[in-house]
């Protein structure tokens, strides 16, 4: 039996974490089929054009104006994670890399010494509806790598390693599981996770009902560990009961016992790595340890917009085509594997 087990209601996203993480949000829009400019074939009255988090009819704007998503908006000092399960989003930024990705695809960007991107999500089908769900998750840098070079790194879906089991999904994003297909993913070269020591993991875990597995326990003396339930009906964590909507806070060196008891799938993210220990500024999109630092990232992105926008609009999205691709500052294009003209 787990020793203790802390929980703590969700509430309103986004959800609560705890150091090297920084932010975690669940986005799970059923938007309706598009109008064939990428935005939705709806009426747009009675939204707050521009900042729609009302999640009216079962989908949010967010920042966008005409198409779903959030227009150019400069970074500095952390990575956003994001875990894309339905759905495109397109990434555009001030370095002029653009990538179209999503269904099972997680984009893992080091914004470091600063960088604006969008991150928009056009709605491609014209006759049937365009669910998009995804999490994002900001993890912080150490002070050493704040000011690192700007860059993204695509996990594509054929990529990234599963645990399969009867009535059992465990999706590894990052971190390793024993009995996962593949090897774990490298992160980022400056990421707090490309550290030994940081045993920084990702992942979702599904399970069906009545199916049972097994959470080994994580390798490092200081991990912390946080599992949020977000989908289901009823779970059983080393035979207590927990109720759908809360983060739970286990012993991270300690394997749990986990149980599906409803009459439906469940389902959780867990979120885990040993804290950076560092002290955070964070104020808006720049996350620093002084508040000094926070003054300079303003200051140098009124200066310098971190290079600028080389694209034509605040809010780009990259044509018709529902294929996958990465295009790096480089001008290195990058397609799923297997997929010679994307996927």
């Amino acid at each position: 039996m787990s020793s203790r087990l802390t929980l703590t209601p969700l509430g309103m996203p986004p959800w609560p974490t705890q150091d090297p993480f920084l932010f975690c949000v669940h986005h799970d829009d059923r938007y309706p089929r598009g109008n064939g400019h990428y935005g939705p074939d709806a009426p747009l009255a009675g939204r707050q054009i521009g900042s729609d988090f009302s999640g009216r009819d079962g989908w949010s704007m967010y920042h966008g104006q005409q198409v779903p998503g959030f227009p150019a908006h400069p970074h500095r000092g952390f990575e956003t994670v994001t875990v894309v399960r339905q759905g495109r989003i397109d990434h555009s930024d001030s370095l002029g890399a653009a990538a179209r990705y999503g269904g099972g695809d997680t984009q893992w960007l080091t914004t470091g010494a600063g960088v604006v991107h969008a991150e928009m999500f056009p709605l491609l089908s014209t006759t049937q509806g365009n669910p998009t769900e995804l999490f994002q998750i900001w993890l912080n840098l150490p002070a050493r790598a704040k000011f690192a070079p700007p860059h993204f790194t695509m996990f594509w879906a054929e990529q990234i390693p599963r645990l399969l089991a009867p009535g059992v999904t465990v999706t590894v994003v990052a971190g390793a599981l024993p009995g996962a297909s593949g090897a774990p993913l490298p992160p980022p070269p400056d990421s707090w996770a490309a550290q030994p020591e940081a045993d920084v993991a990702i992942w979702t875990v599904r399970l069906a009902p009545d199916a049972r597995w097994t959470l080994p326990a994580a390798c490092g003396p200081r991990t912390l560990r946080r599992l949020y339930f977000f989908a289901g009906q009823a779970l059983e964590i080393d035979g207590q009961a927990i109720a759908p909507g809360v983060a739970i806070d286990p012993p991270a060196g300690e394997a749990l016992a986990l149980h599906n008891p409803g009459a439906a799938e469940l389902e959780l993210l867990m979120l885990q790595g040993a804290p950076i220990g560092e002290s955070v500024a964070q104020y808006g999109p720049f996350v620093m340890n002084t508040r000094a630092e926070l003054q300079q990232a303003f200051a140098d992105y009124q200066r310098t917009q971190f290079g600028g926008w080389p694209w034509p609009d605040e809010a780009p999205v990259h044509g018709p085509d529902p294929a996958r691709f990465a295009r790096h500052a480089d001008g290195q294009v990058e397609h799923p594997p297997g997929a010679a003209k994307g996927g």
